[in-house]
């Protein structure tokens, strides 16, 4: 099979993608739009489209990056890997037409919300720092001098909004401390019996959603490990993850529109803190997608590096195809194949693979 890819500018819409040249309009189902003209046979109910990232990686030597195929899988949260929003209004339910009994769904979204503001409040900083939003836990790093703070007093720094560099340092302090206890995880900050309860919450919520939970974590495992069986990967420092099976390199990103501590908190509870580094972990609250994708682009692009955006909404469908990049669109119907149990690393290699050709067959025509 032969796939030319033809790059158009589109205007944003809730419709279909249009190109004035319809001859290169393929419509790819309901999931998702791409442009690009087909010789041969493809895969049905494809979901394409594209957007816009900035950080250093630190875990990877320019030679390696230049050498190896680096595909960043870059997901949303709410409504893709986890569930929150659909089970507190009602529309996971909704969509097993009566099948779903939708107040239990709503009671399970509640003590959900309840340990991660909990949570958030109490060993992250939440409440001090709630209206001091950034994108990424490093965003204030150049402001850390390093100090010890084994023996700060966080209470009594005088914390204020950081409008000014010293504000802005006591910020920075506080980031470190949260990427600390990200790496450390919940068992090394959560008593016996606070584990247990989310143990048993987080077992309630994926048998209520059929599995949703942990296939989505299985997934993320596949998409590291370059392979259907994560086993066979080797992890490197980052939350990069170097494939045994394929020689490549695999990065989980994470992009929210949510703020940036209680989606740390919701990565640890929902466990996908050992899937997704903290330094991978982005709010657009305040930035927009687009400014995201903008920062993961510059920050892992080079010649071999493919990109990937995985969500329910139209935000990151736009950015990314102002990116260019494939978008695979998460569907709650029970029907859908992108969905949790449905989605699987052969469907995302597939859109990988309609965009970005085969590598060799890419290096080829070089």
């Amino acid at each position: 099979m032969q796939i030319k890819i033809t790059k158009k500018r589109y205007k944003n819409q809730k419709g279909p993608l249009r190109d004035t040249n319809k001859k290169h309009l393929r419509d790819l189902g309901e999931y998702g739009f791409f442009c690009f003209s087909v010789e041969g046979e493809t895969e049905s109910n494809a979901q394409l489209t594209h957007s816009a990232p900035s950080l250093p990686l630190n875990s990877l030597t320019q030679k390696d990056m230049n050498n190896q195929i680096t595909n960043v899988y870059i997901w949303d949260m709410d409504e893709t890997l986890i569930l929150l929003k659909s089970l507190l209004n009602g529309s996971y339910a909704e969509a097993f037409a009566g099948l779903k009994d939708a107040q239990k769904g709503v009671e399970i979204g509640k003590m959900w919300e309840k340990h991660i503001l909990q949570i958030s409040d109490d060993f992250f900083f939440y409440e001090q720092i709630e209206n001091c939003n950034k994108p990424f836990l490093e965003a204030l790093s150049k402001y850390d001098d390093g100090q010890d703070l084994s023996d700060y007093d966080f209470n009594q720094d005088g914390f204020s909004p950081p409008h000014d560099d010293l504000n802005k340092r006591k910020l920075a302090y506080r980031h470190r401390i949260i990427a600390n206890k990200y790496k450390q995880g919940l068992h090394n900050i959560l008593d016996q019996e606070m584990m247990d309860v989310w143990d048993a919450l987080y077992k309630m919520t994926d048998e209520y959603t059929d599995g949703w939970l942990s296939s989505a974590r299985a997934l993320l495992e596949q998409c590291l490990a370059g392979n259907e069986d994560p086993t066979i990967c080797n992890t490197i420092a980052g939350g990069v993850v170097r494939s045994n099976a394929t020689g490549s390199r695999h990065i989980n990103v994470l992009v929210t529109s949510g703020s940036l501590i209680p989606s740390l908190v919701k990565c640890l509870l929902f466990r996908l803190d050992n899937l997704i580094s903290h330094e991978n972990v982005y709010s657009s609250w305040d930035v927009g997608k687009l400014q995201c994708f903008q920062w993961i682009k510059e920050r892992f692009d080079n010649r071999n590096t493919r990109f990937c955006a995985i969500g329910d909404g139209w935000e990151e469908c736009e950015a990314a195809q102002a990116m260019n990049w494939p978008f695979i669109k998460v569907d709650l119907r029970p029907n859908s194949s992108h969905r949790f149990p449905g989605l699987t690393l052969r469907t995302v290699g597939f859109y990988f693979s309609i965009v970005y050709r085969n590598p060799d067959s890419e290096n080829d025509d070089d």
